[in-house]
This record gives C-alpha cells, structure tokens and sequence, in this order.
C-alpha cells in the first residue's frame, strides 16, 4: 500500500510543478522517480495491468526524453 501511495503523491507533485510552470529537465527528473516508484508498487501489487502501465510509462517517458543522459536505462524492464 505505501508503493501506491508513493505513486500518487508523486503523481501530484508532476501536477503541481506542471502547473507552477516547471521546466521539462525538472518534470523529467520527476517522471523518472515516478516510473521507478511505479516499478515498485507493480513489483508489490503483482498482474498484468500493473506492469502494463508501467511499459506505458516507460516509453512515454522515452518518447519525451529521447536526448537524456541514460538515467532511463537505470530502472530495469519488469521481469
């Protein structure tokens, strides 16, 4: 349970910083403490939708992020 609630506060730390107007280096920093955050509670929760929302989440943060150092690759795909 403290997995998920980790990714919704984090989730509205995002909102708040989107909405103060923060710059994408501080999002992304954000986003990928989120996707390892996500990773975990996954891990935690088990199935199928959680580790689907957690590739979701990885590519979009690859798409956004395409120029990054390669603190991607730091979180590892879900096994």
């Amino acid at each position: 349970m403290e997995e998920a609630r980790a990714v919704l506060e984090r989730l509205e730390r995002i909102e708040a910083l989107d909405r103060a107007g923060a710059g994408s280096p501080e999002l992304l920093v954000e986003l990928r403490a989120l996707l390892e955050e996500a990773v975990a509670w996954s891990r935690t929760e088990g199935g199928d939708a959680g580790e689907c929302a957690v590739d979701g989440l990885r590519s979009a943060l690859v798409r956004a992020a395409p120029r990054t150092p390669p603190a991607l690759g730091d979180v590892p795909p879900m096994t």
